[in-house]
């Protein structure tokens, strides 16, 4: 039989926001996470749920940096693409960029079956920060959107189950130290793609994992899932079960109808099918189906509210067309994470494709006729028997390198010695950032950054702990091992391997401002004001003697910086030191939305309330504004008791 999938490159141009550099500041802090809900919520959940709600939650980011860097400056930039097709679907993939699936068309309908972002726009939404909306992404690592989403992963051709090619996908997980691969496949003459997943644990531990495979469609739409009841969680923090389609009156299952913000995880019952649908008024849309490894199956609404439509337009641009998120995951509720035993690995199959049926009329018979529909153009026991013969491609060698992720799956496999058939993490990928670990891995000492550069990034992970506790004292090693110390839970320990740089030679500018924020969580806010006036003192004569800025580097750790010390000082009325260090910012930096907010606070604080309302009239755009953080809401209430201009609305709760 003749193969006619292909798989070529392509180059996509589209109106781009720029990443940026890095925040070059290790996130000390504890993670910043909406996806907590309190213990009375807990009670009444089923008790596998309630355990796994427990389960290894993240509090750090360490070892992943913070990616707030990005702008609001979008032209047009080209991004790298991958094209999958056969005769019926054409799948473009986006390596750069986490391996979303950007496009999935229908070619004998010419039908987009996703929502395509027209712009590349980063917002606040990964838990490391930088995310963009649309397609297909695969989430994995920790409750939220990946820390990859806006990072490169590895890439190759894989001959396929039946002969044709698959598009392999895989990359090292940062946050929870595991491999994983997506398999991309589309037999010849198959409406549906075939993603086929697999997450590894080569630890002789056990380790927490968590798996949400979101997939972005027109919201003008009714989301079909084989359930009766849902999970409601809002930003609120509450999860309470709920009848499906209609709570408090509401069909739910068609997204415009919610005011907020909220997620649907829908309680599929144990012998029943995982799929769901997104249908259009016509009936046409995309269903997703698994193999039942892949238990959960979710809603995300963004509401007709003034916040969520004010995040739709912030990602996109004005007059896109709205989008809401089905999803499938791991486990019944993004909420929890579950136990990867050692040395095993788990692995399911996924099946997207074009789908028509009937979606109006009494819940239980639309679904029955659905799923009846489903049952015809793809069988469950096809996709059973899929995953059966795709396992026995999972662990061929890839063959031709279509794109490259990073080097930190090659450091680890090094330190390790692991075989990973199907996903070899080569020496050859080994980067900048991973040199001076390479040098710790082999000569058991830590070298300086290179000319000068600020500290890179720090490994955490107990076995690079051990190393740095026995490498030769410097005051970047002792700086780098208070980083691990502190991420271990070693916290007086940490502030002591600090205290011990500060006496080394080298800049100090790094372990101060550790020791500030060890002050901050230490509820000691005067101190941590004092190290945070001795490190940014101490960053400026750093910058300013460095031979230039071509990675924009120092300009990112001045800002960073900068920006935590004025809120530091703030919080204790130094207002005159915060002036200072506002001054000492760079023009171009002082420009940026997020610090145009900051010199607000400030202004405020110095009793120029009329020039802090000058600074909003004016207008600016925190390019970085989190999900769900109600910052500008709260210094505007500060100023006035006007309503909240819809430019600066992203609230998505009810107003308390």
């Amino acid at each position: 039989m003749e193969i006619v999938t292909t798989i070529r490159h392509e180059v996509l141009t589209l109106p781009a926001a720029r990443l940026g550099p890095d925040n070059p500041l290790p996130a000390l802090r504890p993670l910043d996470e909406m996806h907590r809900i309190e213990d009375r919520d807990k009670k009444d959940l089923p008790r596998d749920m309630a355990r796994q709600i427990g389960y290894a939650p993240l509090h750090s980011l360490l070892p992943v940096p913070v990616r707030d860097g990005y702008d609001r400056d979008r032209a047009p930039r080209s991004l790298d693409a991958l094209v999958i097709e056969n005769d019926r679907l054409r799948a473009t993939v986006l390596p750069g960029l986490g391996g979303r699936i950007a496009s999935l068309v229908h070619k004998p309908t010419g039908r987009e079956l996703l929502y395509v972002n027209p712009v590349f726009q980063p917002a606040n939404f990964a838990l490391n920060g930088a995310w963009f909306s649309g397609g297909i992404e695969w989430n994995i690592g920790a409750t939220g959107h990946t820390t990859l989403s806006c990072s490169p992963v590895h890439a190759a051709r894989v001959p396929a189950p039946d002969g044709g090619e698959m598009l392999r996908l895989w990359e090292w997980e940062r946050l929870r130290d595991l491999p994983f691969q997506v398999d991309l496949w589309l037999p010849d003459g198959s409406d549906f793609l075939y993603v086929g997943a697999r997450i590894r644990n080569p630890h002789e531990r056990q380790v927490p994992t968590y798996w949400w495979s979101n997939i972005a469609v027109p919201e003008d739409c009714r989301v079909l899932a084989p359930a009766e009841e849902a999970y409601h969680f809002g930003y609120e923090q509450r999860l309470r079960r709920v009848p499906v389609p209609e709570y408090d009156g509401v069909d739910r299952t068609y997204p415009p109808n919610s005011t907020y913000a909220a997620d649907y995880f829908y309680e599929v019952p144990g012998e029943r099918r995982r799929w769901i649908a997104a249908l259009d008024a016509d009936g046409h849309g995309l269903v997703q189906t698994s193999t039942d490894t892949l238990r959960g199956r979710k809603l995300f609404v963004w509401g007709r509210g003034p916040g969520g439509r004010s995040w739709q337009q912030w990602l996109t641009e004005p007059g896109t067309g709205g989008y809401c998120e089905i999803q499938a995951g791991l486990a019944r509720t993004q909420l929890e994470h579950v136990r990867l035993e050692p040395e095993s690995e788990v692995s399911w199959l996924e099946a997207y494709g074009p789908f028509e049926a009937r979606r109006e009329g009494e819940w239980g018979a639309v679904l029955d006729e659905a799923e009846a529909r489903l049952e015809s153009v793809l069988p469950r026991a096809d996709v059973d028997a899929a995953y059966t013969a795709w396992l026995r491609c999972a662990d061929t060698d890839p063959g031709e390198r279509l794109a490259a992720g990073s080097g930190w799956g090659a450091l680890e496999v090094l330190r390790a010695g692991w075989k990973l058939p199907g996903t070899p993490f080569d020496e050859s990928t080994l980067g900048e950032e991973q040199q001076p670990w390479l040098r710790l891995l082999r000569a058991g000492s830590f070298p300086e950054p290179p000319e000068s550069r600020p500290p890179g990034g720090t490994l955490v992970a107990r076995h690079w702990r051990d190393m740095l506790e026995t490498a030769p004292a410097t005051g970047l090693t002792e700086y780098h091992l208070g980083v691990a110390q502190w991420h271990g839970g070693d916290r007086a320990q940490a502030v002591r391997s600090w205290e011990r740089g500060l006496a080394q030679d080298g800049p100090s500018w790094p372990v101060l401002r550790c020791l500030a924020v060890a002050d901050r969580e230490e509820r000691n806010p005067e101190r941590a004001a004092d190290h945070y006036v001795r490190a940014f003192d101490d960053l400026c004569r750093e910058a300013g003697d460095a031979d230039g800025d071509p990675a924009g580097e120092w300009t990112a750790a001045v800002a960073a910086l900068g920006r935590e010390a004025i809120e530091a000082l703030l919080a204790v009325g130094r207002t005159a030191d915060a002036r200072s260090v506002w001054e000492r910012l760079a023009p171009a930096t002082r420009a940026r939305g997020r610090f145009r907010l900051v010199e607000a606070g400030l202004l405020l604080a110095e009793g120029r309330n009329e020039e802090a309302r000058a600074v909003f009239d004016a207008g600016f755009e925190v390019a970085d504004l989190r999900e769900g953080d109600e910052v500008i809401g709260r210094l505007w209430a500060r100023l006035t008791d006007e309503p909240l201009p819809d430019r600066y609305d992203f609230r998505m709760r009810p107003t308390p």
